[in-house]
């Protein structure tokens, strides 16, 4: 594989993931001032990964998170089980009305020129407690684990969840692990969390650490303080503005093996066209670009991710992961929640050209 050396030998697991698992609670269509039911998703941009790695691509994946001894807790756990996904989970005990929480995420779907709206309630979140020391490292590492990966929503929420990262991605570099980061920047947490200095502080950190980055311009420039155009003056499906960054990025992180990120144009809640892009060792992909019919667009990004990270740890071409990348992503779409539902089969078909005509 040109530009990353993927262990073949024998590991636990071929990826683990480090970040928070929340219940996201969805009512479809309906704002939530006018809701009376929702849906419940479990979900985390870094969990995503792994659950779409193991329940769609059938990868070994694990999740190292908090978990909280309550009903909810119960409940996401269900899912992880239900996923495939090994979990390594810090125990906190809830107090029977305070916390400490498995976080609570607010997201409609949007409809037409109306967007989706997202909102937390992170208040006592477990996750925000983890700190270094939590994990046995060493133990986990030594047992093989291929990929390592985090993102920038959980750097986001507290002053011991990134130097909690820094500590996982050392360990695991040391074992011989690739080590990914998604920028994922959400202004809304860093908000809370010391403002977009801090954030560029914490994410800068974390990026002179890594061998691949996920993010788009606006991740870039806004969470790594990288300057570039201005993303909103131009088309999302642009890849030239997005490769004239990557310069930028490796001159001052020449750690960085691999930068990738989607490419959207939005032209309604339920119409966009979609691309995505990869960077690799100098060299540079691009997808196709397609019209997605979009049911919930929560999870797109970590559905590519996932679908990317399939394909350099099963040592496909990078034209073909990136592919791989796209078309899961694509797909995620499709289907309610953050998490993916679909067949590895039906990646590969349309990463490779299939259409939506009935199967039978």
């Amino acid at each position: 594989m040109i530009g990353l050396t993927v262990r073949r030998d024998a590991c636990a697991l071929d990826f683990l993931a480090l970040g928070s698992l929340v219940h996201r609670l969805d009512p479809g269509v309906v704002p939530f001032r006018k809701a009376h039911s929702f849906e419940v998703h479990v979900s985390g941009g870094e969990y995503n990964v792994a659950a779409g790695l193991s329940d769609c691509f059938g990868m070994k994946s694990g999740i190292a998170t908090a978990m909280v001894r309550y009903g909810i807790g119960d409940l996401v756990q269900s899912r992880v089980r239900a996923a495939g996904v090994v979990p390594h989970y810090k125990w906190f005990d809830h107090d029977g009305v305070r916390g400490p929480n498995i976080a609570a995420v607010y997201s409609d779907r949007g409809m037409g020129v109306r967007p989706p709206v997202v909102f937390y309630n992170r208040a006592e979140e477990a996750g925000a407690l983890l700190q270094p020391g939590d994990f046995d490292w060493p133990g986990i590492f030594d047992a093989g684990v291929r990929w390592f990966h985090s993102g920038g929503i959980f750097a986001a929420l507290s002053e011991t969840t990134s130097p909690l990262i820094v500590e996982a991605m050392r360990a695991a570099k040391s074992s011989g692990a690739i080590v990914s980061f998604d920028l994922n920047y959400r202004p809304k947490l860093w908000a809370t969390s010391g403002g977009p200095e801090k954030a560029r502080k914490t994410l800068r950190g974390i990026a002179g650490i890594v061998d691949c980055l996920i993010g788009n311009e606006e991740d870039m420039q806004t969470g790594l303080g990288i300057a570039g155009p201005d993303v909103a003056a131009r088309s999302g499906l642009d890849p030239d503005a997005f490769f004239a960054m990557i310069d930028r990025v490796v001159e001052q992180f020449p750690n960085v093996r691999l930068v990738a990120t989607t490419l959207r144009d939005v032209h309604s809640a339920n119409s966009h066209d979609w691309a995505a892009v990869l960077w690799l060792d100098g060299k540079k992909y691009v997808s196709p670009t397609c019209r997605l019919d979009v049911l919930d667009r929560i999870g797109g990004g970590d559905g590519f991710a996932a679908g990317l990270i399939y394909g350099m740890l099963a040592g496909r071409s990078p034209d073909d992961s990136l592919r791989l990348g796209w078309a899961h992503g694509a797909l995620l779409t499709t289907f309610p929640g953050d998490v993916s539902m679909a067949k590895r089969e039906e990646v590969e078909a349309l990463a490779h050209g299939g259409t939506a005509r009935v199967q039978r």
